[in-house]
C-alpha cells in the first residue's frame, strides 16, 4: 500500500512539549515531526527523559504539545479541550499498560466491559463483545475468574481485551511486558503481533527493551526530545 493510498492516521508537525521556564525550562519535546499510518506496529524506544514517554501521552490524548500540531484522524487533537480528547481516547484509542490496571474485585469479564459501560451499550451486548474479546487474547472459559485467580500473562491479556473491546483504531502499550517474565513477555508480544496482522490494528508501543521492540515493524528512538532514528525492522524490511 503506497502513502497516497494509506494517509497518517497520526502526525506531529513541529511538536514541541515544555515544562517550566527560565533556567528551570525544560523541553521534552523539541520540534519532533512524526508520521504514523494506519495498520503499522510502532516501537517507541528511548532512555528516561528521551521524550517517549511524553510522546505517548500526546499520542494517547493524555497530554497536549506546547506548541506543533498534533493530528490524530485529520483533527487538530493538541487544541481539543479535556472534554471532547476524552472523547476520542473513548471512541479510537485503547490502552495498555505495565501494571495492568484492572478492578480486583470484579471478573475478568466485567473489567472487560468497563469501556463499553462509558458509551452506554446494553448490558446483554456488553456481554456478548467481552466474551468475544477474552476469546480473541485466549481467554476462553476464564471469563470470571477475578485478577488474583489469575497469572500475570493472563491479567495482561485481560488489560489487552478490555482495550480492543471497543473495536479501536489505535491501540497504545505502555511498556506492556515490564512485570512479566520473558516467556510471558514473547507470549503477549505474539498476541500484539497476532492483533496487529489479522484485524489490522495500529499499534504504538513504548519499550526500553530492544527484544520486544523487534517485533514491531518500525522503531523510532527518542533522545534529548528529539527523533534519534526512525527505522524499518528486519522483518518489515
Amino acid at each position: 500500500m503506497t502513502a497516497a493510498s494509506n494517509p497518517p492516521l497520526l502526525s506531529f508537525e513541529k511538536v514541541w512539549k515544555t515544562y517550566g521556564a527560565g533556567e528551570a525550562r525544560v523541553d521534552a519535546l523539541a520540534g519532533v515531526d512524526l508520521t504514523i499510518r494506519r495498520g503499522e506496529f510502532v516501537a517507541i524506544m528511548g532512555p528516561s527523559g528521551s521524550g517517549k514517554s511524553t510522546s505517548m501521552n500526546i499520542i494517547g490524548c493524555l497530554d497536549t504539545p506546547t506548541d506543533g500540531t498534533y493530528r490524530f484522524l485529520g483533527v487538530d487533537a493538541g487544541r481539543l479541550d479535556r472534554t471532547r480528547r476524552a472523547v476520542l481516547r473513548n471512541r479510537y484509542i485503547g490502552f495498555v499498560f505495565q501494571g495492568y490496571n484492572l478492578l480486583p474485585r470484579t471478573t475478568a469479564a466485567e473489567n472487560v466491559e468497563l469501556p463499553l459501560i462509558y458509551r452506554g451499550v446494553s448490558a446483554r451486548e456488553r456481554r456478548g463483545l467481552a466474551m468475544k474479546a477474552l476469546a480473541d487474547v485466549g481467554l476462553k472459559g476464564r471469563e470470571n475468574h477475578t485478577p488474583a485467580e489469575l497469572s500475570g500473562g493472563q491479567q495482561q491479556r485481560v488489560a489487552i481485551a478490555r482495550a480492543i473491546v471497543s473495536n479501536p483504531t489505535l491501540l497504545v502499550a505502555d511498556e506492556p511486558t515490564g512485570n512479566l517474565d520473558t516467556a510471558r513477555s514473547h507470549e503477549i508480544m505474539n498476541l500484539m503481533t497476532r492483533l496487529n496482522r489479522e484485524q489490522g490494528l495500529t499499534i504504538v508501543l513504548v519499550t526500553h527493551e530492544s527484544d520486544i521492540a523487534d517485533y514491531a515493524q518500525r522503531t523510532i528512538s527518542f533522545l534529548d526530545g528529539n527523533i534519534a532514528s526512525d527505522r524499518l525492522n528486519r522483518e518489515a524490511a
